[in-house]
């Protein structure tokens, strides 16, 4: 029998690779297969709290088995910077390439270019929460590079690489990401369940 679990996001990059790590066993719904069409709020001040945010909402409205992510960009030389607001930065127009330029702009006087990608899956399962956390450690390069990934990805460089997250493929981003080793955490988490 599969499990049928709603991703609370709308954001179909994200549930395509999240479901190509995800064994047959386990179906993932979108919010709109579920008909939650309205923004979820998230007004917490960190990225576990605006995960954990998303995911009860689902639960308590919908009723359904849910797991939420909440990622950041945190900037060593910006103290943390853009964080929780990674995805608004620049503005609530949500624009990647808008975001990207206000980061190598507040970058340019700062030679410590380190930073981490940070994404907190919570997950409610049969009356229970459980979280998991996945970081991967890099820069930020001065220039975007590469066509691939979203957000961030064509800056940032992750540690050991020479490439940027944007010039890797799906699957050695998969391996690597922050997402990615939250996600496997997950999946590892309902594989034994199961």
């Amino acid at each position: 029998m599969k499990t049928k679990l709603v991703f609370a996001t709308n954001n179909l990059n994200k549930i395509k690779e999240v479901q190509s790590m995800l064994p047959n066993s386990i179906e993932i719904m979108s919010l709109e297969s579920i008909g939650c069409l309205e923004d979820i709020p998230e007004t917490s001040n960190t990225i576990e709290g605006n995960a954990i945010q998303k995911a009860n909402y689902v639960t308590e409205k919908y009723g359904y088995d849910c797991f939420a992510d909440d990622t950041g960009l945190e900037v060593e030389a910006l103290n943390g910077e853009p964080g929780v607001d990674s995805a608004h930065y620049a503005g609530q127009q949500r624009n990647a390439a808008d975001n990207m330029d206000k980061l190598l702009k507040n970058l340019d006087n700062h030679s410590n270019r380190n930073a981490q990608f940070k994404t907190v899956i919570a997950l409610n399962l049969k009356g229970k929460q459980y979280l998991f956390t996945g970081i991967a450690k890099g820069e930020i390069i001065s220039e975007k590079k590469g066509e691939k990934g979203f957000g961030y990805d064509p800056i940032f460089q992750p540690d050991g690489f020479a490439e940027t997250f944007a010039q890797l493929s799906m699957e050695q981003k998969g391996e690597i990401s922050h997402r990615g080793k939250a996600t496997k955490q997950l999946i590892d988490f309902l594989s034994y369940e199961h």
